[in-house]
């Protein structure tokens, strides 16, 4: 059998057994016949004579192209799912996948706020002293010192601040409850507000509330963090979730332990928290490139 027919085969599982969506289909196809192609020039038609080093040097023609690392390895899926049909069919014996290394993408650092920039949330006179003012003030003022999620802060209700033991229970992702301390400043700020919530809506279920009195949307959190961090911020990205990241930094930066900062965030694997620590070896060396008389040194004569 040829590839060009092994490809064509697979071509119909997919679209009339399977009946993947017709964008799908084409992705696969457009992979699969670029493969072909490739091996084409080589002299390689027929599917017996496909090996492992075909499928490297594919891959490595497009690495040295400047295709990302996702795009490629997103080419090497759809080849082995063309293989894995093809041996599940008898049309092919070899698992040539084990031998073909997918390239790492490189892992994103999270965005966080400079902790210069988060001081002004503290400024006098940033938030308007009425309810929505002072709410908005809470809002970013918890989300930066809890690190908790978007949907957690919505999801508070007044009893979930516990201002004696200095405490807020969240529910986190799976339904997971966890408490999150708090300080003593931050304690004073939730009974302030909600005490002018009850001035304002009278009793209600929800610590965070709209202009009505109802429960605050996720959408309500992220428009309040771009009405004030974008003007705060230099950040490349402004969102409530930077908050969280902004937490976990801040905290290693002086010094945090990292199996606590792991339980207040709610992560349930290390390796989710750690990443952070990525992030303040990025912020160290910033730091000693533009403050350490060395390395100011080698810039000056870099630069002459």
């Amino acid at each position: 059998m040829t590839i060009h027919e092994s490809i064509e085969r697979f071509h119909d599982y997919i679209a009339t057994e399977q009946r993947l969506a017709a964008g799908t289909v084409e992705n696969y196809m457009r992979d699969l016949c670029d493969l072909e192609a490739f091996l084409e020039r080589d002299g390689v038609t027929a599917l017996e004579e496909l090996d492992a080093r075909g499928l490297r040097g594919w891959q490595m023609e497009h690495m040295e192209e400047g295709e990302s690392a996702g795009t490629v390895k997103r080419r090497l899926s759809s080849v082995s799912s063309w293989l894995r049909f093809l041996r599940r069919h008898g049309l092919y014996d070899r698992d040539l996948m084990a031998k073909v290394s997918a390239p790492r993408q490189p892992r994103r650092l999270p965005v966080f706020f400079k902790e210069k920039e988060l001081e002004h949330l503290y400024d006098e006179g940033l938030f308007g002293d009425d309810f929505e003012g002072r709410r908005d003030r809470l809002m970013l003022r918890m989300l930066y010192e809890t690190g908790m999620r978007r949907s957690e802060l919505t999801g508070l209700r007044d009893s979930s601040a516990d201002l004696y033991r200095l405490t807020i229970k969240v529910l986190g992702k799976r339904n997971k409850e966890r408490l999150i301390p708090i300080e003593k400043e931050l304690a004073h700020n939730i009974s302030d507000y909600l005490t002018l919530k009850q001035q304002t809506f009278g009793d209600t279920e929800w610590m965070f509330v709209d202009r009505n009195g109802r429960q605050a949307t996720p959408g309500l959190v992220y428009r309040t963090v771009k009405k004030y961090m974008t003007g705060l911020s230099t950040a490349d990205r402004i969102s409530p979730h930077v908050f969280r990241h902004s937490f976990a930094t801040h905290i290693l930066n002086e010094g945090g332990d990292l199996l606590a900062i792991k339980e207040i965030l709610g992560h349930e694997d290390l390796a989710t928290t750690e990443v952070y620590t990525h992030v303040t070896r990025e912020h160290l060396k910033d730091v000693y490139s533009h403050a350490h008389p060395r390395s100011r040194a080698k810039n000056r004569k870099g630069t002459k």
